[in-house]
Order: structure tokens, then C-alpha cells, then sequence
């Protein structure tokens, strides 16, 4: 029987991302006290600015609770660690944003749209999306995060740069010229999810341990490849409840925003 190794739970207080979630919070607080002021619950409801709370919290445990300090020791809590900064804080994030929040940056984000070309359309999201979360999961890239601090800080950036990229595209509240319609949002979700989920069953089922940054040991009473099994399941699990969820979501914003046009065309109907 491996012997057992003890874990280190501190808290991780970064100054530079303390102050980054601060400025968050207080800099969104502003814009939705003004939009509120201005156009009420429509502009700036209540549950927006929860959302947007959620998103601030989830970049909070996954980078300064003992939820970071953890994922240095153990895959499994590596792997929520990834989920949150590339799926459920993106997610809260935009979703705590309107149209009217975002008009004093909406034309910027037009030009950026543009300049971007082939980078800003939606294929490119799944690429980045599907390209982040298997590169870092080579053992070799893996490893080389736990054992350098910049390495790790751009592992973090990436992941959360692709997430917020890829949910842009499903759940941004301003219209773009590359929204997706139809069967675009379900194809898009299936495909990448499907990839993701499908790394995910290779980490739980796979015959040895694959990252050797964590060594020998029982931690939480897991050895190295329990640990990597739970790891890969968490994965699969998270991908298929996120994805379920999230066309639920996107059916019913799709059946709203037909209702609308509906009630639109009724309104200025000459007849």
C-alpha cells in the first residue's frame, strides 16, 4: 500500500489577482447602478448582476481558495480547476451582460470583430477551444505548467481567453454579423463538446498515470492514476451537463426572440 502523502490547503492571496477580481466587481457595480438608474430591470435586472457575482466568485475559488494550491497536487482538483476558468466563469460572465451594459463599448467590439477576421468567426472558437484544453492535457505541457509559475499563469490565461471566446459566440447579447442561427449553436456545442468529452474518457481510462509532476502516493486517499481517473471523469461529466444545460437555454432564448419578432410583426402590420 502507497503511503500516504499530506496536501497543502492554503490559500492562495496573489495581490495582482485579488485586485483584478476587485476591479471587476467594482467597475461592472458602476455600469449596472448607471443602466439600472436609466432603464430599469430590462436594462440591468437583478439576476444579471447576480450572474455576474457568480462569475467574479468562480475565477475567486478557482485561483485563490485551496482549490488552486490543490490542483498543484492533485489532477482532480487541476481539472475543476480548468472547468471553471474556461466554462462556468465565462458562462456567469457574459451572461451578467446586456446590450445596454455594453453600449459604451459596443462599436469597439464591432471594430474588433472586424479587424479580426477569420479569428473572430465562430469555427476558430471551437479550434481554440478544443486545441487549449488538449494541448495542455499533453503530459509534457502538463507537467511543465506545475513546474513553472509563468508557464502555469499562461495555462490559466489560455484557458480562460478560449472560454470566453467560445460562450461569446452561444451567449453574447448584442448581435454580430458571424451570430450563429438555425442548427449553428447545437452543432457548435455537439462538436466541441464531444472532443472535449472524448479527452476526457482517454484521462479516465487510461491503463497508467500519465503526468509525473504530481509523484508517488496516496492523496485524499487516491493513488496517482485514481486520481487521473476521477480527473477524466470529472471532465466527461462537466462537458455533458454543461452542454445539455446550455442548448436548453439557448431553445428558450431562440423561442423568446421569435415570440418578439412575432409581436413585432403584428405591431407594424398595415393590415
Amino acid at each position: 500500500m502507497a503511503a500516504a502523502v499530506p496536501v497543502d490547503t492554503s490559500w492562495t492571496f496573489a495581490p495582482v489577482v485579488l485586485l483584478a477580481l476587485a476591479g471587476y466587481a467594482g467597475v461592472y457595480g458602476v455600469r449596472w447602478r448607471r443602466v439600472r438608474a436609466k432603464n430599469g430591470p430590462r436594462g440591468a435586472g437583478g439576476w444579471r448582476a447576480a450572474s455576474w457575482g457568480l462569475g467574479v466568485a468562480c475565477l475567486f475559488v478557482a485561483l485563490v481558495s485551496p482549490l488552486d494550491r490543490l490542483g498543484e497536487q492533485m489532477a482532480s482538483f487541476h481539472m475543476v480547476q480548468h472547468l471553471l476558468l474556461a466554462d462556468l466563469a465565462p458562462i456567469f460572465l457574459i451572461l451578467g451582460l446586456t446590450r445596454m451594459i455594453l453600449r459604451p463599448v459596443t462599436r469597439s467590439i464591432a471594430r474588433i470583430e472586424r479587424a479580426a477576421g477569420p479569428l473572430a468567426h465562430p469555427v476558430f472558437g471551437v479550434v481554440a477551444y478544443v486545441g487549449v484544453m488538449w494541448f495542455w492535457h499533453v503530459p509534457l505541457f502538463y507537467d511543465a505548467t506545475l513546474n513553472n509559475s509563468a508557464i502555469h499563469v499562461l495555462e490559466h490565461t489560455t484557458f480562460a481567453a478560449a472560454g470566453l471566446l467560445y460562450w461569446w459566440h452561444l451567449l453574447a447579447p448584442i448581435r454580430s454579423r458571424l451570430r450563429l442561427s438555425g442548427m449553428g449553436p447545437i452543432i457548435y456545442m455537439a462538436a466541441t463538446k464531444l472532443l472535449v468529452g472524448f479527452l476526457g474518457i482517454v484521462l479516465a481510462f487510461s491503463p497508467t498515470v500519465l503526468y509525473d509532476v504530481y509523484g508517488p502516493g496516496e492523496r485524499m486517499g487516491l493513488s496517482p492514476l485514481d486520481d487521473l481517473h476521477v480527473a477524466g471523469l470529472i471532465m466527461a461529466t462537466e462537458q455533458s451537463i454543461v452542454m445539455g444545460i446550455a442548448l436548453a437555454w439557448l431553445f428558450a432564448r431562440m423561442l423568446a426572440e421569435s415570440e418578439r419578432e412575432d409581436q413585432r410583426a403584428e405591431r407594424y402590420d398595415p393590415a
